[in-house]
């Protein structure tokens, strides 16, 4: 799949130093533009140490985002969801999460739709758009963060981040930049492996998250067609090279569906599948609801957490945010109709 290349940004550093370029401009005014952009500013009229008259001439020649604000809603619990059009049309959202300990996390989307049809997610089920550019990517973060500090990232929105990963890692390239430290940066796959391998190798030390929702084969590829490519064993091995690379824990996620998953026996299947248990951390997901499942009881839940723990595996409980807007994990999804 190839990866359109973005000309309309001036994330896209090329196009910016190629404009100042012919301006006459020094080459440190790119990076006077992108300081600027990553504290925060609406416009190049707040970019107060560049000429008025280049800024007049930016303003014109780059345009300021790579992506159109179509809606936005806000939860009672504070989380915040955007949707964005791209300039070919291709909806995709995004989310702020706030936290009550001051944490502000993105949930940043890779892809406009997904291709994997994971049927517990409603973005499966939308259309598949094509894969965003790192500037779209960034441009998702730059919007919230023009609206308030920001610190966290999570690639869990729409898409599977590997399957593009040049954008994504460029963008977690100049994620710091926004005041998102690498360490507090998230990628999340459903397992695709050749993502995996890669980023124990290549790019910014991020944290690692591997959707796995049920270690039973069968299962799995019934929730999940891509295990039938890439099955769970093949892709924890994968995970586990990451972990003697990268040093880091690879967290495990695990959506909770009412009489799917969420049994004690498949508890301890997956505590098996997943030794050594110094290698993982396990966070169990309730479900928000998008139509197909019922989402598992607070006592299932707690007794699927009771048999990981007591195996030796670190296990936490989410916590749902922006569920009232269907701003919550599994839940995004837009159509081209609703960004026209």
């Amino acid at each position: 799949m190839t990866r359109p290349r973005c000309h309309t940004h001036f994330m896209d550093r090329d196009l910016l130093k190629a404009t100042l370029a012919e301006l006459g401009e020094p080459r440190y005014r790119a990076d006077q533009v992108w300081d600027w952009a990553a504290g925060g500013a609406r416009s190049y009229a707040e970019m107060t140490n560049l000429p008025v008259d280049l800024r007049a001439v930016l303003e014109e020649r780059v345009p300021f985002s790579s992506l159109a604000l179509s809606d936005s809603a806000k939860s009672d619990d504070g989380t915040e969801k955007a949707l964005f059009a791209t300039a070919d049309a291709r909806p995709l959202e995004a989310v702020l999460m706030r936290y009550r300990d001051g944490r502000r996390s993105l949930c940043l989307s890779s892809q406009s739709g997904c291709p994997l049809t994971c049927t517990f997610c409603a973005t499966g089920q939308m259309a598949f758009g094509r894969n965003l550019t790192a500037s779209e990517i960034l441009d998702q973060a730059l919007h919230f963060r023009r609206i308030e500090p920001i610190n966290h990232a999570v690639f869990m929105g729409m898409g599977e981040p590997m399957m593009n990963l040049d954008a994504v890692l460029e963008a977690c390239e100049h994620l710091p930049g926004l005041g998102v430290a690498t360490s507090h940066t998230t990628v999340s796959t459903v397992g695709w492996v050749p993502g995996i391998e890669r980023m124990a190798t290549e790019g910014p030390p991020v944290r690692l998250a591997l959707s796995v929702h049920a270690a039973e084969p069968g299962l799995r590829s019934e929730l999940m067609p891509v295990n039938e490519r890439y099955p769970l064993h093949e892709v924890l091995d994968a995970c586990r090279a990451w972990r003697r690379a990268r040093r880091r824990k690879v967290y495990i996620e695990y959506l909770m569906l009412a009489g799917v998953n969420d049994s004690p026996e498949q508890a301890q299947v997956l505590a098996a599948a997943l030794e050594p248990h110094s290698d993982f951390k396990v966070n169990l997901i309730p479900y928000n609801p998008t139509g197909a499942f019922d989402g598992s009881s607070r006592a299932a839940i707690a007794a699927f957490a009771a048999v990981l723990r007591s195996s030796g595996l670190p296990t936490t409980v989410r916590l749902t945010r922006g569920r009232d807007i269907a701003a919550a994990c599994g839940q995004l999804a837009a159509t081209r109709e609703a960004v026209a």
